[in-house]
């Protein structure tokens, strides 16, 4: 039998495609999973077994979809059951919450996954794959970023890899470490370590980036940097900022020649009793023959795609989760479930269009500023995925010979490459930070910023805040920033609703 959709891999990506085939009912797929239970990446990583993906079970509102704001593991389903805020009150949760909740995930929705499949070799020929005995028209690639990746250091191999290295602090004990790598990896074990070595340096060329401060969750957590106390306080530890030359054997430690880029490239050779390395994963593409393996990107860990998440060379491939985040590196949060799970979604309803003729879900509007603007704020006050997803999911209103249609959560490059067909005229809303917002110290009192709710400066706003940006023939011709506010609730009738309406009314005219 041939597979309408064949899916590599069961974690946190898989499920949630698998899901969204299984409720819509009409599809032949099979998950094919390496492990013998979902989500098996969690039963390793991370090596310290607390999630810095957020859990917030009280809110104060028992609305779904706001509540998926803050909520950053739940997968989507229509069963409030499956909701991962149910099996911990942890903020920051346990790895192995995580694994109880994806088993009972594919468990309950009984999702047809095929467990202790590792796959070998995938193929494709005459618009067919094969994998392993098994056919599909198309294959969609959730495996994650599986494979160490190894930066171009002579002497790397000396280095103890995270998911290999030992997480008992006593096996450090009294001990000079370096670890290489600035991202949460490298600071969770860091912090982990602190109370039993003598010194850590905690080693990388680029310098550590706050996620409070970019917005970027991948950055640097404030969960994960107590030990930049250590080195600013002058604790022993500290934050090399330049490039491992090289590493080499030196008795029974390791001598590291390291390039300070802050001393203009000075060199000094350093000596350690480990070397940690934590600089991160990347796609492992050896499951592919040559007629099937697609062209990668970003320094060869991410597969190429296209903005409806296809490899860029091999038609009917398909990538979802954490490997999406070629589109939006360190931009958005395709890297992240509670990014990704409407990246899948909004995946679902690309192969829905494309290979089975069934339009983006729309529901019709009147064809008036009024009624345009009402769903709008309506939407932009509730919705999750426009939140998590910001700058990378828009709404789309299309107005089409007096016809108006509100297409929910279309990624914004794939209406701009024509993914939902011409549209004369589209009223295309995200949310979005300012454009400088990472240059903004968020805790500094003395730099002005601009007043909550000020009507006629919301473009100058850095935090996040709804746009409405106008399409024509493809071209963006006119934008709208609704003020920030600090509730986030963006529907005061003088400072949002009459000003957005009135911008809305003066495109309808302008047709």
């Amino acid at each position: 039998m041939t597979l309408d959709y064949l899916i590599i891999g069961a974690g946190p990506a898989g499920l949630q495609l698998a899901a969204l085939l299984q409720a819509e009912g009409r599809r032949d797929y099979l998950v094919l999973e390496g492990a013998e239970r979902p989500g098996a990446f969690f039963a390793r990583f991370p090596r310290h077994r607390q999630l810095i993906s957020i859990n917030k079970p009280r809110t104060g509102t028992d609305d779904p979809e706001l509540n998926l704001r803050v909520d950053w593991n739940s997968l989507l389903s229509d069963d409030p059951e499956l909701l991962f805020t149910r099996y911990t009150p942890r903020y920051f949760p346990q790895a192995d919450d995580y694994l109880r909740y994806l088993a009972d995930f594919a468990e309950r929705l009984r999702l047809k996954v095929r467990y202790n499949t590792r796959v070998e070799r995938i193929a494709f020929a005459d618009g067919v794959f094969t994998v392993d005995g098994h056919t599909a028209r198309r294959v969609v690639v959730a495996t994650g970023v599986s494979r160490a990746y190894e930066p171009p250091i002579p002497g790397f191999e000396l280095a103890e890899h995270y998911a290999d290295m030992s997480v008992d602090p006593n096996d450090y004990l009294d001990q000079r470490v370096l670890v290489i790598g600035k991202g949460n990896s490298g600071f969770e074990t860091a912090d982990a370590l602190m109370e039993t070595t003598t010194v850590i340096h905690l080693a990388g060329p680029s310098s550590v980036h706050m996620a409070w401060r970019t917005h970027y969750v991948g950055h640097l957590r404030a969960v994960n940097n107590n030990f930049l106390d250590t080195y600013q306080l002058k604790s022993s530890n500290a934050v090399l900022d330049g490039q491992v030359r090289r590493i080499e054997r030196d008795g029974d430690g390791f001598k590291v020649t390291f390039s300070f880029s802050r001393a203009d490239e000075v060199e000094k050779e350093l000596r350690y009793d480990r070397v940690l390395a934590c600089t991160g994963f990347r796609f492992d593409a050896s499951i592919f023959d040559d007629s099937a393996r697609p062209e990668l990107a970003i320094l060869d860990r991410f597969p190429a795609q296209t903005s409806a998440f296809e490899s860029v060379n091999v038609p009917g491939l398909y990538f979802a989760g954490t490997l999406t985040q070629q589109r939006d590196f360190k931009k958005s949060t395709n890297g992240f479930i509670h990014g990704f799970r409407y990246g899948v979604r909004a995946l679902h309803r690309i192969l829905e269009s494309r290979h089975h003729d069934t339009p983006w879900p729309a529901t019709p509007l009147k064809a008036t500023p009024e009624a345009i603007t009402d769903a709008i704020v309506a939407r932009i006050n509730r919705t999750s995925a426009l939140w998590q997803q910001f700058g990378f999911l828009a709404d789309v209103v299309t107005v089409e010979d007096g016809l108006v249609s509100y297409l929910e959560e279309v990624p914004v490059a794939y209406l701009r490459d024509g993914g939902v067909g011409p549209v004369p005229l589209a009223f295309v809303t995200t949310l979005e930070y300012g454009p400088d917002h990472d240059k903004v110290d968020p805790f500094d009192i003395t730099v002005g910023r601009i007043a909550q709710d000020t009507v006629g400066r919301a473009h100058d706003a850095a935090y996040l805040h709804p746009v409405v940006r106008v399409h024509r023939g493809g071209e963006v011709v006119a934008e709208h920033h609704l003020a920030e506010n600090l509730e986030n609730r963006w529907d005061r009738p003088e400072v949002h609703v009459r000003p957005l309406a009135e911008f809305v009314a003066r495109q309808l005219d302008a047709r």
